[in-house]
Protein backbone atom coordinates (compact mmCIF):
# COMPACT_ATOMS: atom_id res chain seq x y z
CA UNK A 1 0.00 0.00 0.00
CA UNK A 2 1.37 3.41 -1.14
CA UNK A 3 0.22 6.45 1.46
CA UNK A 4 0.83 9.82 0.74
CA UNK A 5 0.00 12.16 2.97
CA UNK A 6 -0.88 16.53 1.77
CA UNK A 7 -0.54 17.82 5.18
CA UNK A 8 -3.66 18.56 8.00
CA UNK A 9 -5.60 14.92 7.52
CA UNK A 10 -5.36 14.28 3.94
CA UNK A 11 -4.12 10.94 2.66
CA UNK A 12 -3.98 9.08 -0.70
CA UNK A 13 -4.44 5.04 -0.20
CA UNK A 14 -2.76 3.36 -3.13
CA UNK A 15 -3.27 0.02 -3.74
CA UNK A 16 -2.03 -0.06 -7.39
CA UNK A 17 -5.51 -0.48 -8.62
CA UNK A 18 -7.40 1.89 -6.74
CA UNK A 19 -7.09 5.09 -5.10
CA UNK A 20 -8.69 6.43 -2.09
CA UNK A 21 -8.64 10.14 -0.28
CA UNK A 22 -9.26 10.72 3.46
CA UNK A 23 -10.44 14.31 3.77
CA UNK A 24 -9.24 16.72 1.06
CA UNK A 25 -7.40 20.20 2.34
CA UNK A 26 -4.04 21.74 0.00
CA UNK A 27 -5.67 25.52 -0.14
CA UNK A 28 -4.08 26.66 2.83
CA UNK A 29 -5.49 30.33 3.33
CA UNK A 30 -3.26 33.06 5.33
CA UNK A 31 -4.61 33.39 9.11
CA UNK A 32 -5.60 36.98 8.02
CA UNK A 33 -7.78 35.36 4.75
CA UNK A 34 -9.05 32.71 7.38
CA UNK A 35 -10.35 35.12 9.81
CA UNK A 36 -11.42 37.85 7.58
CA UNK A 37 -11.52 37.05 3.97
CA UNK A 38 -13.55 34.46 1.91
CA UNK A 39 -11.77 31.18 0.62
CA UNK A 40 -11.67 29.52 -2.76
CA UNK A 41 -9.89 26.37 -4.00
CA UNK A 42 -6.48 26.92 -5.39
CA UNK A 43 -7.33 25.09 -8.98
CA UNK A 44 -3.36 25.39 -10.25
CA UNK A 45 -2.27 23.59 -7.25
CA UNK A 46 -4.60 21.45 -7.01
CA UNK A 47 -4.56 20.64 -10.71
CA UNK A 48 -0.71 20.11 -10.10
CA UNK A 49 -1.05 17.89 -7.41
CA UNK A 50 -3.64 15.47 -9.22
CA UNK A 51 -0.56 15.36 -12.20
CA UNK A 52 2.34 14.83 -9.59
CA UNK A 53 0.57 12.23 -7.78
CA UNK A 54 -1.38 10.64 -11.31
CA UNK A 55 -4.65 10.83 -8.89
CA UNK A 56 -6.28 9.15 -12.05
CA UNK A 57 -7.62 6.09 -10.62
CA UNK A 58 -9.16 7.85 -7.47
CA UNK A 59 -12.50 6.53 -6.88
CA UNK A 60 -13.81 8.21 -3.69
CA UNK A 61 -12.67 11.34 -1.05
CA UNK A 62 -14.27 10.31 2.28
CA UNK A 63 -14.86 13.30 4.33
CA UNK A 64 -13.97 13.04 8.38
CA UNK A 65 -15.92 16.31 8.80
CA UNK A 66 -16.39 19.65 7.60
CA UNK A 67 -14.45 22.36 8.80
CA UNK A 68 -12.68 24.22 5.80
CA UNK A 69 -9.16 22.08 6.39
CA UNK A 70 -10.77 18.83 6.04
CA UNK A 71 -13.35 19.69 3.07
CA UNK A 72 -12.90 22.79 1.17
CA UNK A 73 -10.96 21.45 -1.76
CA UNK A 74 -13.14 17.63 -2.16
CA UNK A 75 -15.53 19.37 -4.76
CA UNK A 76 -12.66 20.56 -6.94
CA UNK A 77 -10.94 16.67 -7.12
CA UNK A 78 -14.39 15.17 -7.06
CA UNK A 79 -14.77 17.47 -10.65
CA UNK A 80 -11.42 16.32 -11.94
CA UNK A 81 -11.00 12.72 -11.64
CA UNK A 82 -14.53 11.68 -11.09
CA UNK A 83 -14.11 10.25 -7.47
CA UNK A 84 -17.49 10.42 -4.93
CA UNK A 85 -17.76 12.26 -2.23
CA UNK A 86 -18.52 10.19 1.21
CA UNK A 87 -19.39 11.71 4.26
CA UNK A 88 -22.27 12.91 6.37
CA UNK A 89 -25.45 15.20 5.19
CA UNK A 90 -23.14 18.80 5.82
CA UNK A 91 -20.14 16.89 3.55
CA UNK A 92 -22.23 16.30 0.68
CA UNK A 93 -23.62 19.76 0.84
CA UNK A 94 -20.24 21.15 0.32
CA UNK A 95 -19.90 18.79 -2.74
CA UNK A 96 -23.72 20.20 -3.70
CA UNK A 97 -22.07 23.65 -3.40
CA UNK A 98 -19.13 22.69 -6.19
CA UNK A 99 -21.91 21.64 -8.59
CA UNK A 100 -21.22 17.78 -8.05
CA UNK A 101 -24.24 15.44 -9.51
CA UNK A 102 -26.07 13.19 -7.36
CA UNK A 103 -24.41 10.41 -8.52
CA UNK A 104 -20.96 11.29 -7.24
CA UNK A 105 -22.21 12.31 -3.56
CA UNK A 106 -22.90 9.26 -1.13
CA UNK A 107 -23.72 9.39 2.37
CA UNK A 108 -21.61 6.91 4.76
CA UNK A 109 -22.28 3.31 4.40
CA UNK A 110 -21.32 0.77 6.96
CA UNK A 111 -18.62 -0.60 5.48
CA UNK A 112 -18.06 0.92 1.79
CA UNK A 113 -16.29 -1.53 -0.13
CA UNK A 114 -14.10 -0.28 -3.00
CA UNK A 115 -12.34 -2.64 -4.75
CA UNK A 116 -9.77 -4.28 -2.36
CA UNK A 117 -10.68 -2.02 0.34
CA UNK A 118 -13.33 -2.13 3.17
CA UNK A 119 -13.85 1.56 4.96
CA UNK A 120 -15.73 1.56 8.03
CA UNK A 121 -16.91 5.25 9.19
CA UNK A 122 -16.79 5.31 13.17
CA UNK A 123 -18.76 8.07 14.70
CA UNK A 124 -15.91 10.13 16.33
CA UNK A 125 -15.51 13.62 18.50
CA UNK A 126 -13.76 16.90 17.23
CA UNK A 127 -11.48 18.29 19.28
CA UNK A 128 -12.39 21.12 22.11
CA UNK A 129 -13.95 23.84 20.79
CA UNK A 130 -11.49 27.50 20.47
CA UNK A 131 -12.51 30.51 20.07
CA UNK A 132 -11.30 30.28 16.45
CA UNK A 133 -13.50 26.89 16.26
CA UNK A 134 -16.56 27.43 18.43
CA UNK A 135 -19.11 25.88 16.10
CA UNK A 136 -19.43 21.61 17.23
CA UNK A 137 -22.16 19.81 16.40
CA UNK A 138 -23.59 22.55 13.84
CA UNK A 139 -24.27 21.29 10.43
CA UNK A 140 -23.82 22.56 6.90
CA UNK A 141 -27.76 22.74 5.60
CA UNK A 142 -27.74 23.79 2.14
CA UNK A 143 -25.13 23.76 -0.52
CA UNK A 144 -21.94 25.58 0.46
CA UNK A 145 -20.62 27.98 -2.46
CA UNK A 146 -17.36 29.12 -2.95
CA UNK A 147 -15.86 31.38 -2.25
CA UNK A 148 -17.09 31.06 1.56
CA UNK A 149 -15.91 32.41 4.65
CA UNK A 150 -14.65 29.99 7.84
CA UNK A 151 -17.63 29.75 9.22
CA UNK A 152 -19.65 28.42 7.03
CA UNK A 153 -17.81 25.42 7.15
CA UNK A 154 -19.41 24.14 10.11
CA UNK A 155 -18.12 21.28 11.55
CA UNK A 156 -21.39 18.91 11.10
CA UNK A 157 -20.24 16.12 12.96
CA UNK A 158 -16.79 14.14 13.10
CA UNK A 159 -15.53 10.35 11.51
CA UNK A 160 -12.36 8.30 12.32
CA UNK A 161 -12.39 5.39 9.45
CA UNK A 162 -10.89 2.18 9.69
CA UNK A 163 -9.31 1.15 6.54
CA UNK A 164 -9.06 -2.83 5.62
CA UNK A 165 -7.07 -3.82 3.00
CA UNK A 166 -5.94 -7.62 2.52
CA UNK A 167 -4.88 -9.19 5.65
CA UNK A 168 -3.72 -5.07 6.69
CA UNK A 169 -6.04 -2.50 8.61
CA UNK A 170 -5.31 0.87 9.07
CA UNK A 171 -6.91 3.70 11.64
CA UNK A 172 -7.21 6.66 10.67
CA UNK A 173 -8.76 9.40 13.67
CA UNK A 174 -7.70 12.96 12.69
CA UNK A 175 -9.18 14.82 15.98
CA UNK A 176 -7.86 14.93 19.15
CA UNK A 177 -10.31 13.24 21.19
CA UNK A 178 -12.03 10.05 21.63
CA UNK A 179 -15.59 8.23 22.56
CA UNK A 180 -14.75 6.13 25.73
CA UNK A 181 -15.07 2.53 24.55
CA UNK A 182 -15.75 3.45 21.15
CA UNK A 183 -12.70 1.22 19.68
CA UNK A 184 -12.98 -1.59 22.10
CA UNK A 185 -12.23 -4.90 19.66
CA UNK A 186 -10.69 -2.88 17.00
CA UNK A 187 -7.34 -3.52 15.65
CA UNK A 188 -4.94 -1.86 13.60
CA UNK A 189 -1.45 -2.43 12.50
CA UNK A 190 -1.22 1.08 11.37
CA UNK A 191 -2.62 4.57 13.60
CA UNK A 192 -2.52 7.86 11.78
CA UNK A 193 -3.20 9.79 15.05
CA UNK A 194 -4.24 13.70 14.92
CA UNK A 195 -2.23 15.25 17.40
CA UNK A 196 -3.51 19.01 17.15
CA UNK A 197 -3.89 20.06 20.93
CA UNK A 198 -1.93 17.34 22.35
CA UNK A 199 1.32 19.60 23.29
CA UNK A 200 -0.99 21.54 25.63
CA UNK A 201 -3.42 19.40 27.08
CA UNK A 202 -3.35 18.52 30.53
CA UNK A 203 -1.36 14.83 31.35
CA UNK A 204 -4.94 13.09 32.66
CA UNK A 205 -6.25 14.00 29.32
CA UNK A 206 -3.36 12.98 27.75
CA UNK A 207 -3.29 9.35 29.52
CA UNK A 208 -7.03 8.78 28.75
CA UNK A 209 -6.21 9.44 25.02
CA UNK A 210 -3.56 7.30 24.82
CA UNK A 211 -5.54 4.69 26.47
CA UNK A 212 -8.56 5.23 24.21
CA UNK A 213 -6.47 5.03 21.06
CA UNK A 214 -2.73 3.52 20.89
CA UNK A 215 -3.21 1.25 23.94
CA UNK A 216 -6.63 -0.23 22.38
CA UNK A 217 -5.77 -0.40 18.40
CA UNK A 218 -2.06 -1.52 19.41
CA UNK A 219 -0.63 -0.89 16.22
CA UNK A 220 2.89 -1.73 14.87
CA UNK A 221 3.30 1.97 13.42
CA UNK A 222 1.91 5.66 14.88
CA UNK A 223 1.92 8.35 11.94
CA UNK A 224 1.16 12.06 13.46
CA UNK A 225 -1.54 13.63 11.41
CA UNK A 226 -2.73 17.48 11.98
CA UNK A 227 0.52 19.02 12.92
CA UNK A 228 1.75 20.59 10.16
CA UNK A 229 1.05 24.37 9.62
CA UNK A 230 -1.95 24.84 7.62
CA UNK A 231 -1.55 28.83 7.31
CA UNK A 232 1.52 28.32 4.89
CA UNK A 233 1.12 27.09 1.36
CA UNK A 234 2.23 24.09 0.47
CA UNK A 235 4.52 25.59 -1.90
CA UNK A 236 6.70 26.92 1.43
CA UNK A 237 8.76 24.76 3.24
CA UNK A 238 6.67 22.92 5.84
CA UNK A 239 6.54 23.96 9.58
CA UNK A 240 4.83 23.16 12.80
CA UNK A 241 1.83 25.35 13.91
CA UNK A 242 2.52 28.96 15.49
CA UNK A 243 3.54 28.40 19.09
CA UNK A 244 0.48 29.46 20.83
CA UNK A 245 -1.92 27.06 18.89
CA UNK A 246 0.30 23.95 19.29
CA UNK A 247 3.81 22.65 19.41
CA UNK A 248 4.02 20.52 17.33
CA UNK A 249 7.76 19.20 17.93
CA UNK A 250 6.64 18.48 21.85
CA UNK A 251 3.14 16.57 20.62
CA UNK A 252 5.91 14.52 18.80
CA UNK A 253 8.02 13.49 21.50
CA UNK A 254 5.05 13.06 24.21
CA UNK A 255 3.90 10.45 21.01
CA UNK A 256 7.60 8.89 20.73
CA UNK A 257 7.83 8.52 24.27
CA UNK A 258 4.19 6.36 24.23
CA UNK A 259 4.72 4.33 21.51
CA UNK A 260 8.01 3.56 22.77
CA UNK A 261 6.59 2.19 26.29
CA UNK A 262 3.65 0.21 24.27
CA UNK A 263 6.40 -0.92 21.83
CA UNK A 264 5.24 0.68 18.22
CA UNK A 265 7.36 2.22 15.82
CA UNK A 266 6.95 5.89 15.80
CA UNK A 267 7.45 8.09 12.71
CA UNK A 268 6.57 12.01 11.04
CA UNK A 269 6.06 11.89 7.66
CA UNK A 270 6.24 15.07 6.13
CA UNK A 271 3.60 16.47 3.66
CA UNK A 272 4.32 15.69 0.29
CA UNK A 273 5.30 12.18 0.56
CA UNK A 274 5.10 8.89 0.00
CA UNK A 275 5.58 5.99 1.73
CA UNK A 276 4.66 1.91 1.16
CA UNK A 277 3.47 -0.02 4.10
Amino acid sequence: MRITYFGTTMLLFDDGQDQLLFDCHITRPSMLRYLLGKLQTDAALADELIERFRLNRLRAIFISHTHYDHVMDAPYFARRTGAAIVGSVSALNVGRGGMLPEDQLRLFGQPDRIGGFEVVALPSLHSKATPFNNDLGQTIDAPLIQPARKRDYREGGSYDFLVRHGNRSYLIRPSFNFILGQLDGIRADVLFLGVSGLSKAPSDVRSRFWEETVDKVGPRLVIPIHWDNFFSPLTRPIRGMPRFIEDSGESFRLLAEHCHRRGADCLVQPPLTSIDL
